[in-house]
């Protein structure tokens, strides 16, 4: 049984024992007489991406992606930001006019921090990009961020016993986001951790005393090599989603590594049915717009277009994972645990990432 099922078990089990309760006839035909069902709210919702400029094409894709959920002529319109901040504002403040309920994206963090001005808090922004710096109340970072992913594979290792973490950057953002992270939830966990940079073209740094596991979160050249040059020491390899490209020159560095991602299942059901319907293959970011539209579309059916609605504890499913939004503006995600075994990923667990 899956969690939507359990939950609709749960809720039909709660609506029992209140009626059960009840010391009247009246209350209780009251109790079991079926509820009205709400009106479908029928403002529409801004998607805001960048369709023309250099990221044309991807906007394109997240574009189509929506659409293959919120495809009601009215219900989902555009706005093109054109990738940069003074557009991502102006094509908030059309969307203002228009009297949008919610705001979806912008794509990128530098236009995240222009819309949610402009916005002012009057509605509910859903922004595309992983800069948790860009985030405030009624303004959500919903891009996969590094602390998400890193905090949910040290929750899976340390379950597995692993106490002892060494984190191998590669000098990018990512992977020194992941680094504090890591850091940051360490007393949490109950482990240590170390943290360290890796150079292209030098062999992985001298573990001295070896730890538990090596976390290797960038996924560029240099964060490859380190993770085959390890693989001979034994220690545990654990990687997050930015070295999942799927590649053979990466599926063979990362042989027996323990691996936060989105779940793959989730993602090749979306990929389907977006290959039927626009053909090509969409990328994760474009998941990210089809998992927007999926939770307007859920939150419109049951009149809650607003940041309350957004707010409900339960969450909502979704193709990059399970998300819960916090009142902050942050994000909490369920992230598959996959190993890395002769050339294929199999998801070995789940863990949460905060």
């Amino acid at each position: 049984m899956n969690r939507r099922e359990t939950l609709k078990l749960l809720q039909t089990g709660l609506v029992l024992s209140s009626a059960a309760l009840s010391s009247t006839p009246l209350l209780a035909h009251a109790a079991t007489a079926p509820a009205a069902k709400p009106k479908p709210d029928k403002r529409p919702v801004a998607l805001l991406l960048p369709l023309t400029g250099p990221r044309a094409a991807l906007g394109l894709s997240m574009a189509q992606a929506a659409s293959l959920v919120e495809n009601a002529p009215g219900a989902l319109v555009q706005f093109d930001t054109g990738g940069n901040a003074a557009g991502a504002a102006q094509a908030a403040q059309a969307a203002l006019r228009r009297k949008c309920a919610m705001i979806l994206g912008p794509l990128l963090s530098e236009e995240a921090g222009a819309v949610a001005t402009a916005a002012g808090g009057r509605v509910p922004v859903l922004a595309f990009t992983n800069d948790r710096a860009v985030q405030a109340p009624g303004a959500h970072v919903f891009g996969i961020t590094a602390s998400q992913a890193t905090t949910a594979m040290l929750r899976y290792a340390r379950s597995r016993g692993v106490r002892d973490v060494l984190v191998l950057g590669d000098g990018g953002a990512w992977s020194a986001a992941s680094a504090a992270a890591a850091i940051s939830v360490q007393a949490e966990l109950g482990m240590t951790v170390r943290a360290a940079d890796v150079i292209a073209g030098q062999p992985a740094p001298n573990l001295g005393d070896a730890p538990d596991a090596v976390l290797v979160p960038g996924g560029g050249e240099a964060a490859l090599a380190a993770a085959r040059n390890l693989r001979s020491t034994g220690v545990q390899l654990l990687v997050t989603v930015q070295a999942l490209d799927y590649q053979p020159a990466a599926i063979a560095a990362l042989e027996g590594a323990w691996m936060a991602s989105p779940d793959p299942d989730r993602f090749d059901s979306f990929a389907s049915r977006f290959e039927a319907r626009h053909g090509g293959s969409p990328g994760a970011i474009a998941a990210l717009a089809y998992d927007a539209a999926t939770i307007v579309s859920g939150l419109r059916a049951q009149d809650l277009l607003s940041r309350d609605g957004l707010l409900n504890p339960r969450g909502f499913e979704c193709v990059t994972g399970p998300v819960r939004f916090r009142t902050d503006g942050s994000c909490a995600r369920q992230f598959a645990i996959l190993a890395a075994t002769n050339g294929v990923y199999e998801k070995v667990a789940v863990a949460q990432g905060t």
